[in-house]
């Protein structure tokens, strides 16, 4: 099993859209980085687990895990014209962008927040490629090491 942090903004797709969704699982699409676009496509399992991260927002964190139930396929929204993700240079017989499916497992009652991710960064999350300078990635992979210690900071409820 391999474990992962997918960050997206509460603004556009938040964990409750997803609590909310049909079976609670929805499409993670609109992935427009070719590094994080090789994770989905090529390293993402079903049944691997993710953290779901809120980015850009006023007290950003760990709001989450959800799981993979479907492996990479080719994103629909880069052929969609009507969609903010298209890609005209895109072609559905050689697609250029993935998605996988994913299912919420657990909604944390607080979310993890950067700045407490951040106070572990000499320590147990040294290496988390989150807390690198300059790492603007949506999809990174996590340690077994560094998602037990996270766990480990989840409040009880």
């Amino acid at each position: 099993m391999n474990y992962w942090l997918m960050k997206s903004e509460p603004s556009t797709f938040g964990i409750d859209d997803l609590a909310r969704a049909k079976q609670r699982t929805t499409g993670w699409d609109g992935v427009r980085n070719y590094q994080a676009r090789n994770f989905l496509r090529d390293e993402m399992k079903k049944g691997d687990l993710a953290f779901f991260y809120h980015s850009s927002c006023p007290v950003p964190g760990i709001a989450g895990i959800v799981k993979i139930v479907r492996e990479g396929y080719p994103d629909r929204t880069a052929f969609d014209a009507k969609d903010d993700h298209y890609d005209a240079e895109s072609d559905p017989r050689e697609p250029r962008w993935y998605s996988v499916d994913v299912q919420l497992e657990r909604k944390f009652d607080e979310v993890v927040t950067l700045e407490t991710l951040r106070s572990h960064s000499k320590g147990a999350l040294k290496e988390m490629v989150l807390l690198k300078r300059g790492n603007r990635l949506s999809i990174t992979p996590v340690t077994k090491q560094e998602w037990t210690f996270i766990t480990s900071l989840v409040r009880s409820a």
